[in-house]
């Protein structure tokens, strides 16, 4: 199987770098630095050193994408719409496209960019924990997960996908039922919004705060019941489309709570979450919330307003999902570019 990589992130990093430690002779990467690659990469994880070699990388997607049979995306919500288009012209016929991780917009550019019927999956989680610790040379696998989800479409033979990818991972994987439930998620794309929006919902420009807060560890009741009403709204959606039930736990569930006030103090208890700053500027006189930060960059374009557009596609009322992304993209647009 020839495979291609697009992005040289740190997941870039760890899953080329994985995969041809498999005895992979034929995994190319596509980054904007191909020059800072070496031919070997090398991928630490927390029991062996794995080494392995790439066949190709370059700039060019006519060097590494054209005679793929599996494209592989590791990238930002914002950089998958250009790439896809950047790779369209040079997929044969029976590749197979996919996203490291789908809950930032991977399915829905894939259907706007690429040919109808071509063939598509998608990662619910990352496979893996990963770090660059040399760029282009050497990589950190921190961590695997239990169990991979993936969805696939245009896929005749699922069966035989899924074995591939579990050993392509090295991790058990089972298939979802759609590309929605891998696409979908009631996780970072409603998290982050619901803090942010109980944080600054009443920002104006030229209000300055004295500290940045602690993103989680101060986490409130208000900024919980936002997320569960997101989450509400969230799971109406889900029940308009063709997904398993329950493909999606609700927070409540997820986290073991039963309201607002013990979710809040779940998020707050949380271990890695400790010690995290809202995302925020330092000025002269104190700090101001950075609107060019991944929270509302990521979350917002590529994880709320998703939800969002689909609930109107379907004619539901979801006016928590209305108003924070309409909040958040407001200010996405009028203020992250004048801060950079």
């Amino acid at each position: 199987m020839e495979i291609c990589i697009c992005g040289g992130g740190n997941l870039g990093h760890v899953m080329a770098g994985f995969m041809a430690s498999l005895g992979q002779d034929n995994v190319s990467l596509l980054t904007r630095r191909p020059r800072l690659w070496a031919d070997r990469l090398i991928v630490d994880t927390p029991h062996e050193t794995l080494e392995g070699s790439l066949a190709r990388v370059s700039d060019n997607p006519a060097d590494v994408v054209a005679g793929a049979d599996m494209v592989l995306l590791c990238l930002p919500g914002w950089s998958i719409g250009p790439t896809l288009e950047l790779i369209a012209p040079w997929l044969g016929q029976d590749a197979a496209v996919g996203s490291v991780v789908s809950s930032t917009g991977f399915y829905f550019e894939a259907i706007r960019v690429l040919p109808r019927g071509t063939k598509l999956f998608g990662f619910q989680r990352v496979p893996f924990i990963a770090r660059t610790e040399e760029y282009g040379r050497r990589a950190a696998l921190l961590g695997y997960k239990k169990k991979l989800v993936v969805g696939t479409e245009n896929i005749a033979d699922c069966e035989s996908f899924r074995a591939e990818m579990s050993r392509l991972t090295a991790t058990a994987t089972v298939l979802a039922g759609s590309m929605y439930e891998v696409s979908l998620t009631n996780s970072n794309p409603l998290l982050h919004p619901a803090r942010l929006f109980s944080l600054w919902k009443d920002w104006r420009p030229g209000t300055i705060y004295g500290s940045a807060p602690l993103f989680y560890e101060e986490w409130t009741e208000e900024a919980a019941q936002i997320y569960i009403n997101l989450d509400s709204e969230l799971q109406s959606l889900l029940a308009l489309l063709p997904v398993q039930a329950g493909c999606i736990p609700t927070v409540l569930d997820y986290y073991e709570s039963h309201d607002a006030a013990s979710l809040a103090a779940k998020l707050r208890s949380i271990e890695a979450f400790k010690g995290i700053k809202a995302p925020m500027k330092q000025l002269a006189g104190g700090f101001v919330p950075d609107f060019g930060h991944r929270y509302f960059t990521e979350d917002f374009p590529f994880g709320l307003k998703i939800v969002r557009d689909l609930a109107a596609s379907k004619h539901l009322y979801a006016p928590t999902v209305e108003q924070v992304c309409g909040w958040g993209m407001d200010c996405v647009e009028r203020y992250s570019l004048r801060q950079q």
